[in-house]
């Protein structure tokens, strides 16, 4: 697993939603640290204009978890 982009989401959640560092782990839902689905979509927005790549709707709508969302952007960034 990519720590670069794990790296990068959890920076994400801590500066624009304003969630504590130390609540956030590969593991976390996006649920338990206070997002909701609209917030999920709008930090996979920024990691695919950050690494400049495309994740189709359908596979956003089931991330879950940062571990989900760092293995899709891992996906969409080898294709």
């Amino acid at each position: 697993m990519s720590s670069e982009v794990f790296d990068r989401i959890k920076d994400l959640i801590v500066t624009k939603k304003g969630v504590d560092a130390e609540k956030v782990n590969i593991d976390s839902s996006f649920e338990e640290l206070g997002l909701d689905s609209l917030d999920a979509v709008e930090l996979v927005a920024d990691m695919e204009e950050i690494f400049n790549v495309n994740i189709p709707n359908t596979d956003l709508q089931n991330f879950k978890t940062i571990r989900q969302a760092v293995e899709g952007l891992q996906k969409a960034i080898s294709l």
